[in-house]
């Protein structure tokens, strides 16, 4: 009896890690997927300045070339202005439960909006004054957007110009 106890404590335990196996490798087809993003700089616009720090609307454009519906929980960026850093900034929603996120299908196109602060303190004066402006002729965004599935998480680096 002692033995049969034995072969079904151990018996359940293997069926306990071939499960979890099961599901880390069924989580994983999703990376493919996750890894077809595609990310777009499409609008900077002034929000609001002030003396020492101004605040601008930042608009991204996310598409979903993949069959697999997904959401974005968070894009981290570094933004530069004629080749110069202007500072980072990041669009999150992870604090929000993946229901309540913008959900991309397969093949739609969702325009994502962040607030970038530009501080005076950052940037040269006269940097922050051409932002100010709108006499920044090229802006270059570099980071990283994470996507979501309901198994799988995906990061990806982006470069994207405007």
């Amino acid at each position: 009896m002692a033995l049969q106890s034995r072969l079904t404590v151990y018996a359940a335990i293997a069926g306990v890690l071939a499960l979890m196996g099961g599901i880390v490798y069924y989580a994983s087809l999703d990376n493919v997927s996750l890894n077809q993003v595609e990310i777009q700089l499409t609008d900077i616009t002034l929000r609001e300045s002030g003396e020492n720090e101004s605040k601008f609307n930042i608009t991204y454009l996310v598409k979903n070339h993949s069959e697999k519906t997904f959401t974005v929980s968070l894009i981290a960026y570094e933004l530069f202005g004629d080749g110069e850093s202007l500072g980072s900034g990041e669009y999150s929603t992870e604090d929000v439960a993946l229901p309540g996120r913008a959900i991309f299908y397969a093949g739609s196109e969702v325009p994502l909006k962040s607030t970038f602060v530009l501080s005076k303190d950052n940037v040269s004066t006269e940097t922050y004054e051409d932002m100010v402006n709108d006499k920044i002729g090229k802006f270059v965004a570099e980071g990283i957007i994470t996507t979501q599935t309901t198994w799988s998480i995906g990061e990806n680096e982006f470069r994207t110009e405007k």
